[in-house]
């Protein structure tokens, strides 16, 4: 009796060891259908719905009246502004962004904090302040514009001025997505090349560059997609003249204010397919560049 008394019954918790039974698996959130469900819900009454309603506005419009609304020439304009401009700003930020980061990273360097807050000041300022300041330094009585101007060069109220206000809200995107990606690679990597004879073009091409694709590509099309629909920014320094320096988001507020909602909502359609798919081509390029580099998912 002594010895069957030792031996401990299967019901028992043993000090020390994890329990076997249900409560080992608890989660800290509600079980899976009921997350799903709530999550189903937030993503439906912020985005799916009023994405809905946008397409829904739309359909009361005939074929050739949609067409008619999307393709005016003055529309066309404002497409070609707005696409190209942001594509413009999107290419620069993938550059100097990459240096920027590439500074905060590797270097020290007296006021180096200052600098990288920085870097998040067209996060926390608001759009129209933005604008506002670009268009007092670069006009003809700018700070820098005056100097400009006597030489020929018109930065503001043309599609230039657009373009540097599309560049400087879409910086920090590019910068905040490579700066983790190349504070956690290992310079040893660079290290081994370099003792195998590689010069620094041969190392950033064929080391460093495909670890840190995929994080440009992302934030590129952020900062693409983000330009895509800026309007504070813009407004102030574009001039908003009509087959000139007119951008789309301006078309749509035009026919809203004149009551136009169908018309409206017909550009926004355009805009939302446009960005969704050029979106799915840069997930796809991601996807493989991923694939081939091996990656993490």
């Amino acid at each position: 009796m002594t010895a069957l008394s030792s031996i401990a019954p299967p019901s028992a918790v043993v000090p020390g060891q994890p329990v076997g039974d249900k409560r080992s698996t608890r989660r800290v959130l509600p079980g899976f259908h009921l997350t799903l469900g709530y999550t189903v819900l937030y993503l439906s009454l912020i985005v799916l719905i009023p994405i809905s309603a946008l397409f829904f506005k739309t359909f009361t419009l005939s074929w050739e009246q949609f067409l008619a609304a999307v393709t005016s020439p003055r529309v066309m304009a404002s497409y070609r502004l707005t696409f190209g401009a942001s594509l413009i700003a999107a290419l620069v930020n993938l550059i100097f962004g990459l240096l920027l980061a590439w500074v905060l990273v590797r270097y020290k360097f007296p006021g180096k904090k200052i600098v990288d807050a920085l870097v998040d000041l067209p996060f926390a300022l608001p759009t129209a302040v933005a604008g506002i300041s670009l268009t007092a330094l670069l006009a003809g009585n700018g700070w820098i514009g005056q100097y400009l101007e006597p030489m020929g060069i018109k930065l503001a109220f043309t599609p230039a001025g657009v373009v540097i206000a599309l560049i400087f809200i879409g910086l920090p995107f590019v910068v905040r997505t490579v700066q983790p990606v190349l504070e956690d690679f290992e310079k040893e990597l660079e290290e081994a090349a370099t003792s195998l004879g590689a010069t620094r073009l041969q190392i950033f091409n064929k080391v460093i560059l495909p670890h840190i694709a995929p994080a440009l590509l992302t934030g590129f099309a952020m900062a693409f997609a983000r330009a895509i629909g800026e309007y504070g920014s813009v407004i102030f320094i574009a001039g908003n003249m009509p087959m000139i320096s007119e951008i789309t988001p301006l078309i749509i507020i035009g026919k809203l204010e004149q009551y136009d909602y169908a018309g409206a909502t017909a550009v926004a359609v355009v805009m939302l397919v446009m960005s969704f798919v050029l979106l799915l081509v840069i997930n796809a390029l991601q996807a493989w560049q991923r694939r081939n580099t091996g990656a993490p998912a």
